[in-house]
Parts: C-alpha cells; structure tokens; sequence
C-alpha cells in the first residue's frame, strides 16, 4: 500500500489581516439609481409620467387597460392642476380677500374630498391605497381645469354651462372607471357615488366663479 500526502495550504491573508476585499455587487437594482442622473433628464421623465396619465383621463380608448398607468402614483400633477384651478378661480373674484377665499377652497375640495372619498372606498373593502386614490382623483379633474380656463376666457354663460358639463362628463367617466374596479361588486354604488359628489362640488365652483 503506497500513497503519499499533501499538507493543505497555509491560510492566506484575510480581512482581519490589513488585506482590503475587493469585488463588485451587480444586481436587480443596477441602473435603476437616479442620483447621478442630470436634473433635465428627471425632469423630463416626471414630465413624461404626467403626460402619460393625462393621456388616460383625456383619451377613453387608453382607458382599456383598466388605468393601469394611474396604478403608478404620483402627486406632482394633481398639486399643479390644483394650483392651476385655484388660481384660475381666484383671479375672477372681486377683491383679495374672496380670491383668497376661492383659492382655499380649492385646495380644501380637492385634498380633503380625495381624502373621504377614498376613506369610503377602505371602509367598503376596496383595494387601493392613499396616494393611489388621491392621484386618480386629482388627475381626473384635468377637464374641469381645462372647462375653467375656457370660461374665465370667454366669459359667457351659457358657454360656462355647457364647458363645465362636458368637463363634469369627462372627469367622472375617467374616475369612476378606475374606482369601480377596487370596490366589490354588491358595494359599487356606494364607492362610486362620493366620486360623483366630489366632481359635482368642483363643478359647481366653476360655475358660480
């Protein structure tokens, strides 16, 4: 019986030894970090990302795919339409005061009412986050913004009228599209019956602006 052995190799160096580890850590989150990216370049896509979800409320046909775009939430276009309303809202009153007035009512509308109006759709069991339903209602009031910019330039009553129905139309057949689709079946009216008061107080701001 022959053989012969080896003894194993001295352990080298280790990191408890002054020796620096090096190596590289790729993985699923590569390129996926913006903090070097240019501001113009985040800009744009954020621009992007509202362009696409006013695409959703404007165009019924991008509303197949059940808003998925809206899924992906944000709130810098909701905070700028409701700038643009409220300032729209303000500057058709008659002394600072009222526009003031307008202006926080506005703001009050709109987050607040976005607020209750998914606190209803959470009590029914639906499933959807805050944000997610203060984007989808904030974003589906780009209608009446565009009615209200129209009104304040025209001027005419009843051009006022038939602008803020069509945005009225608009916004909820946008909105209530999305909502339905969170709230159970048997609780659907119940869901989607606050949407519809929301837009109505937003309206109805328009028209006696």
């Amino acid at each position: 019986m022959s053989g012969s052995y080896s003894s194993p190799p001295l352990p080298g160096p280790g990191p408890e030894d002054g020796a620096v580890p090096s190596g590289s850590m790729e993985g699923p989150m590569e390129g996926r970090c913006t903090l070097d990216e240019p501001v113009t370049e985040t800009i744009m896509r954020d621009l992007r990302s509202i362009g696409t979800k006013l695409k959703y409320v404007m165009l019924p046909q991008a509303r197949a795919d059940k808003a998925h775009g809206l899924k992906q939430w944000d709130l810098w276009g909701p905070l700028f339409l409701c700038l643009a309303l409220g300032i729209m809202l303000s500057m058709q009153t008659d002394n600072s005061e009222q526009a003031g007035m307008a202006f926080a009512l506005v703001f009050i509308i709109v987050w607040v009412g976005s607020g209750i109006v998914t606190l209803n759709a959470v009590l029914l069991r639906g499933q959807i986050s805050f944000f997610q339903s203060v984007c989808v209602l904030g974003y589906c009031i780009f209608p009446l913004v565009i009615a209200a910019f129209l009104s304040m330039l025209l001027q005419i009553i009843w051009l006022k009228v038939i602008f803020v129905v069509v945005g009225f139309t608009w916004s909820t057949g946008a909105s209530v599209g999305f909502m339905s689709e969170l709230v159970p079946e048997d609780r659907k009216a119940l869901g989607v019956y606050p949407v519809w008061l929301f837009y109505v107080a937003i309206s109805w701001m328009i028209l006696i602006s």
